[in-house]
């Protein structure tokens, strides 16, 4: 039987609300669900939260207008991750796109330039031929781009998505996962600025458990 656990915090956003101070409380298996197994995280020693995404979802790309200016706000114990969902055909195709990207160190306007082509640009970026095409319009070295996106270390990242979205029972997105152990989606925090919030109150409880 799922116990019902009610944490009551006071939520500050300082670069996305302001001075905006709310009060909100989260019940385990209304606003959030407790993992059955938790997951290891990518760095032991820090408060994990992923992201988990893609870009043909247009949700995901509103959510980006609140999540990217948080995740920059976030102390140094915590690791900020994005993961595309692969649910198969573009999913993965923009999965790839994403790792070639992240590999290759590109700047973060290069990624969110990518959500924009798709829901604003009329860019379906659907072949590789698009999306190189396109990478390049961003100032990306073509070349090493195609030799980035066939290499072993973009696949081994996207076959250790594809696992971590099973150990996390990812069934849409967006969906934000805190430190292998509490999954959520938009709609269980209740918005999309929302969505933060209740990652600051789970990451404070992980703090607090420590």
């Amino acid at each position: 039987m799922m116990r019902n656990l009610v944490l009551s915090a006071v939520l500050v956003g300082a670069s996305l609300f302001g001075t905006t101070v709310f009060a909100q409380e989260l019940v385990e298996g209304r606003n959030y669900v407790t993992l059955s197994s938790p997951v290891p995280v990518a760095q032991p020693e820090k408060i994990e939260v992923v992201a988990v995404f893609g870009y043909s979802c247009p949700y995901c790309y509103q959510l980006e207008s609140a999540l990217a200016p948080w995740s920059t706000t976030l102390s140094e114990d915590v690791n900020f991750m994005r993961m595309p969902a692969m649910f198969g055909g573009v999913w993965d195709l923009y999965g790839q796109l994403f790792y070639t990207l992240e590999a290759m160190q590109t700047d973060e306007k290069v990624h969110h330039s990518v959500f924009d082509a798709i829901h604003n640009g009329g860019r379906k970026l659907s072949s590789l031929n698009e999306i190189t095409g396109f990478i390049a319009e961003q100032g990306v070295d073509k070349a090493l781009f195609t030799k980035t996106w066939n290499s072993f270390s973009v696949k081994s990242q996207m076959e250790k998505a594809k696992k971590l979205a099973m150990a996390y029972q990812i069934s849409s997105v967006p969906t934000l996962v805190v430190n292998g152990k509490y999954r959520f989606d938009v709609g269980m925090a209740g918005g999309m600025q929302e969505t933060v919030g209740v990652a600051d109150v789970l990451i404070e409880k992980e703090r607090q458990s420590e």
